[in-house]
């Protein structure tokens, strides 16, 4: 059975990342249980975006990641998203991972370049099956990064 680790935040120099909701998994849709948080610049409550992990791996996993991450646009150009994933590492560790999956799209060009400012590798392009429901959401293909960690 899985167990959420007992942490609320995580510090780093130039941010931090707060513990806003833990989410557990739903067998049902092959959710897989979930850390959110909200990442702040140092020291203050001000939310400058979110990032989210997904513990563990499926086949979910492989077209949506283990690391989801929005900076909100009057914080953009700070490599917070990136700062935010490095942050993420030692919990990614605790909780066995060696490596993690992000995907973004194809045309998003910082999520690509915070994917590739972390060292993670571009795996594939791949085509997203319909069942997925971002597929639904019209998201049709999606860039599969791997990094190692």
């Amino acid at each position: 059975m899985f167990k959420f680790l007992n942490i609320n935040n995580i510090e780093g120099k130039e941010i931090d990342l707060i513990l806003s909701e833990t989410r557990e998994a739903v067998p049902e849709k092959e959710y897989l249980p979930c850390y959110v948080f909200d990442i702040c610049p140092h020291g203050t409550s001000t939310k400058a975006g979110i990032i989210s992990f997904r513990v563990g791996y499926n086949r979910n996993i492989h077209y949506g990641g283990n690391i989801g991450y929005g900076v909100f646009e009057e914080f953009r150009g700070n490599y917070f998203a990136a700062k935010a994933c490095m942050l993420l590492k030692d919990l990614a560790r605790k909780h066995g991972h060696d490596h993690l999956i992000i995907t973004c799209d194809p045309e998003n060009s910082a999520s690509r370049k915070t994917c590739e400012y972390i060292g993670s590798e571009l795996l594939e392009i791949v085509d997203m099956p319909e069942w997925t429901e971002m597929y639904q959401m019209g998201k049709k293909v999606k860039c599969r990064y791997r990094w190692d960690i």
